[in-house]
């Protein structure tokens, strides 16, 4: 499949055969076609669908229009579609229909939180011409929320530092993670968040890459630092277990659909 392509919402008589993409949360329905696992059309819900205030148009893929909206009652799903958890879907597809399911969960639920103004209380409506909602009575315009956070790998003399989060289920092992503050850099928030979960100093901080994580709305920044001092002290509110891990005695860790599994990854082929 092709890239995904935002852009504004053409004007459209037949739309039958475009994506819908229906958010609950962190999950989006599926159907079966032909065996083939996909996503539903418009026509399988209406054209109606298109005119809902939460309705928002996403873009193309391949060619084919996109768009999203949450879960409500007044909607009726059709047998043979059903819901399906964002992990699950980032094992199934592509990486542009991944794209496009990173979005609609995020503006979806961004659009379903976002129904009434945070300032007066009263209902928002879609804005005309760009991604917000607007209060017509107080005039606050709301835009999709983007929560940055950083995610770190560290690096010790051939080794990774990998962290136990007392949420882990079981003995899973993990990045250094955290969001980031207001007035804090990416370097500023890594050596923060390294220092307070498990009281080492980081340096040579280096960006690697990105990804969207709309759980609910994160935007992961994966970077690599080198062990710079200190002895690991979990702080036991966030982290229970961290150690070293050299490449050939990684423990449960993420697979390389997140980006954290991605970075364990990268260190794992550098070090072999």
């Amino acid at each position: 499949m092709s890239n995904f392509v935002s852009m504004l919402a053409p004007q459209m008589e037949d739309i039958d055969n475009s994506y819908v993409f229906i958010a609950d949360s962190a999950n989006l329905l599926i159907k079966m076609n032909n065996k083939k696992v996909t996503f539903p059309e418009i026509g399988d819900f209406g054209p109606d669908i298109t005119k809902l205030d939460r309705t928002e148009y996403l873009g193309t893929l391949g060619g084919i229009h996109c768009f999203c909206l949450s879960l409500e009652d007044d909607l009726i799903i059709p047998d043979g579609i059903e819901f399906i958890g964002l992990r699950k879907i980032l094992k199934l597809f592509d990486s542009g229909f991944c794209s496009v399911a990173y979005r609609a969960v995020h503006i979806a639920n961004w659009t379903r939180k976002s129904r009434y103004c945070g300032a007066c209380g009263n209902k928002t409506e879609k804005s005309s011409f760009e991604r917000a909602r607007v209060c017509k009575s107080c005039g606050n315009i709301i835009y999709p929320r983007i929560s940055p956070a950083i995610i770190i790998s560290v690096i010790k003399n051939g080794k990774i530092l990998l962290a136990h989060n007392r949420r882990f289920p079981g003995n899973f092992f993990g990045l250094i993670a955290g969001f980031i503050e207001p007035g804090e850099t990416f370097e500023d928030a890594a050596k923060r968040e390294v220092l307070e979960e498990v009281g080492l100093e980081i340096k040579n901080i280096r960006y690697v890459q990105s990804q969207p994580w709309p759980f609910p709305d994160s935007l992961m920044i994966g970077l690599t630092a080198e062990y710079a001092g200190g002895e690991i002290r979990p702080d036991g509110e966030e982290i229970d277990k961290a150690g070293w891990y050299g490449a050939d005695e990684l423990p449960n860790i993420p697979d390389n659909v997140s980006i954290a599994g991605r970075l364990i990854e990268r260190f794992a082929q550098e070090n072999k």
